[in-house]
């Protein structure tokens, strides 16, 4: 971090003083080499906002867990606006949330970017492609591990179709009634092969499901801290503005959590309580971000050198993790490589158009928050 007493009063300083170095200059533009605790005043409503913005956020991702669980008569619709609406969301958070904000603290043109080693590289784009390719690695090896575990590869559509047109009372009728090497009934033992199957199926489905989503939930998680800070510790009247911004933002991003865990196959060995406990997860994050921020905001400088280093550092790692969340998992396998999706084409001009109704809604918001 550089000494600020070693140069001039940022009061003093001109663009055309050519005695002073420009990466300096960069840092007085910015508010960086003069920054201090912002804090105004408004702590009932700050402290309130720890309970509005958790009790929202929470129920908003547990409500499609809850539908399910107790069997809602809600239209197939709403299931569809919740999934892919989110998935726009998880999308525009990624760019326009994370992507840009990580620029703003240690790209290239700012105060960090002008420093020692922040100058001598893009360390954005280097964030951001190792966090990409640490969760692409992660879900190949993941599912390299299960596929040779389970014998079950991610690339047999036919499993289900097999599953669900095979009747074997039919071929029973066809051979003879008992097979002698074990003493099981042919119908009996085609059952169980089937059940088995379907069963292998089901757990590399949740495997594989359940590993995606735990990359989506930790890289939203990472933003809803430095936003939960911000928000604790922020400027008044800059806090009213984000105050409400924020408890849609953190409303859109939970239905998108809560849609995409509901549509896992939960296995009936693990506990349902893990479900809502990932929910809660979400929910309390930034609450306790906000506390956090309100007990150091006599400290805590949010326009700092140290605190944009974490916070950009912090984005793009996010950043990269649902940029490929977004890409590959969202729309990718929902819609290129779904192929039931593509059967039924008022659905699939529905899906897109929640799709993009959520990308331009967070994509908007972006502009406050």
């Amino acid at each position: 971090m550089p000494d600020w007493s070693a140069f001039p009063d940022p009061d003093t300083i001109t663009l055309t003083d050519d005695s002073v170095d420009d990466s300096f200059k960069i840092c007085v533009i910015q508010g960086v080499a003069d920054a201090s605790p912002s804090f105004s005043g408004g702590i009932g409503t700050r402290i309130g906002s720890i309970f509005v913005i958790g009790v929202i956020s929470t129920f908003v991702t547990v409500f499609p867990i809850l539908s399910q669980k107790y069997n809602w008569k809600l239209s197939v619709w709403f299931y569809l606006f919740a999934r892919f609406f989110g998935a726009g969301v998880i999308i525009a958070t990624a760019f326009v949330h994370l992507l840009d904000p990580a620029y703003g603290e240690i790209g290239p043109n700012t105060c960090v970017g002008g420093w020692g080693n922040w100058a001598q590289y893009s360390f954005v784009d280097a964030l951001i492609l190792a966090s990409l390719f640490g969760i692409f690695l992660t879900e190949l090896f993941s599912e390299v591990y299960v596929e040779r575990k389970y014998g079950i590869s991610a690339e047999e559509p036919d499993i289900q179709k097999m599953l669900t047109e095979r009747n074997p009372q039919e071929e029973v009728e066809e051979d003879c009634p008992v097979c002698e090497e074990d003493g099981v009934s042919k119908k009996e033992s085609t059952y169980v092969d089937e059940k088995s199957l379907a069963s292998s199926k089901s757990t590399y489905d949740f495997k594989q499901q359940f590993a995606a989503f735990l990359c989506l939930e930790f890289g939203v998680i990472f933003h809803s801290v430095i936003i939960g800070l911000n928000l604790g510790s922020t400027d008044y009247d800059e806090f009213k503005t984000l105050y409400i911004v924020l408890v849609f933002h953190q409303s859109f991003e939970g239905l998108g959590i809560g849609a995409r865990l509901s549509a896992i196959p939960w296995p009936s060995e693990l506990p349902e309580y893990y479900k809502y406990l990932l929910c809660f997860a979400y929910g309390i994050v930034t609450p306790i971000s906000i506390a956090i921020g309100i007990g150091v905001r006599t400290t805590y400088v949010s326009d700092g050198f140290a605190a944009n280093i974490v916070s950009g550092v912090l984005d793009a790692l996010s950043a990269g993790i649902l940029i490929y969340t977004g890409l590959v998992e969202f729309i990718a396998r929902d819609f290129i490589f779904n192929k039931e999706i593509k059967k039924n084409t008022v659905q699939l001009l529905y899906s897109l158009f929640c799709l993009c109704l959520g990308t331009g809604i967070m994509a908007l918001i972006g502009k406050w928050a």
